[in-house]
């Protein structure tokens, strides 16, 4: 069986299949960044037992890092947590796999895992991973860090991907230290997006999103850890683009700037582990 095996791990490499590098614990560092990547790049979410493994032979796997081994695994399903794709009972994958300090390749067998992957077409059965690092060991803090992701990324009204910024206007207002300056946001399917933040007398800033065509000065801040966070946060540039930067004169302009740069600092730093 595993010689058929590795005749089609092969020929998967040889054949220009993508191959998925990882390491075989999710580090402890893992953010939430780490864990939309790849739930959104992944098609299917799986929970599986590995059965078997054998190594490829090195002159059989085009791209190989240096150490790392790839090996051609067989899985058991435990349960499909995300997708609609069939899957069967079992599962046959590619890894790469970094070596120990022997220079050989981790026992794997009986290792409960997550994979975020992809069905290959015309080979049931037969799943690639999805991008380096698309296996994890399956742990219960994993789990529960992975369902609410998924659950969000599946609702009808998740936000849409934020890919820039289109237009920035601030305006003063009556009162000496008062303004309003507002974003439009360009996104992946043109759903409109804006952020607003007003500055008042003796108040606190205040700033708020809006994910429908209103631009709501009522709208509030999104939450650390949520989908609508991560859409900001881990999406948008770090400075305002000059050329989205509507206002004509130098105050307007550096007003913009000021405050694009306060909400940037409100939403934190999207921190990313993975290469």
């Amino acid at each position: 069986m595993f010689a058929l095996g590795l005749t089609l791990s092969a020929s998967l490499a040889v054949w220009g299949v993508p191959v998925a590098a990882q390491e075989t614990a999710a580090p402890p560092s893992l953010t939430y960044a780490d864990l939309v990547d790849l739930a959104e790049d992944a098609p299917l979410v799986i929970r599986a037992r590995i059965t078997d493994q054998a190594r490829v032979k090195a002159e059989r796997a085009p791209g190989l890092a240096p150490g790392y081994a790839r090996l051609y695994l067989e899985a058991e399903t435990t349960a499909l947590i995300s997708g609609n794709a069939p899957i069967g009972e079992s599962l046959k994958y590619l890894v790469d796999v970094p070596l120990n300090a022997k220079g050989k390749a981790p026992k794997l067998k009986k290792q409960d895992v997550i994979l975020f992957a992809r069905t290959v077409p015309g080979r049931p059965g037969e799943i690639q991973l999805v991008e380096k690092g698309a296996q994890l060991s399956w742990s219960e803090t994993l789990s529960s860090r992975l369902r609410p992701i998924l659950a969000e990324l599946a609702s009808a009204d998740t936000p849409p991907v934020v890919t820039g910024v289109r237009d920035a206007l601030s305006v003063r207002g009556n009162l000496v230290g008062e303004s309003e300056t507002q974003f439009f946001l360009m996104t992946e399917n043109d759903m409109p997006v804006s952020m607003t933040v007003l500055r008042r007398p003796n108040q606190p800033v205040r700033w708020g999103v809006s994910w429908t065509e209103l631009v709501d000065q009522s709208a509030g801040t999104v939450q650390p850890e949520t989908i609508a966070w991560y859409r900001l946060a881990c999406s948008l540039p770090q400075t305002l683009p000059q050329d989205a930067n509507l206002a004509r004169d130098g105050e307007a302009r550096m007003r913009a700037a000021q405050d694009y740069a306060y909400v940037m600092r409100e939403l934190g730093e999207c921190r990313r582990t993975r290469g």
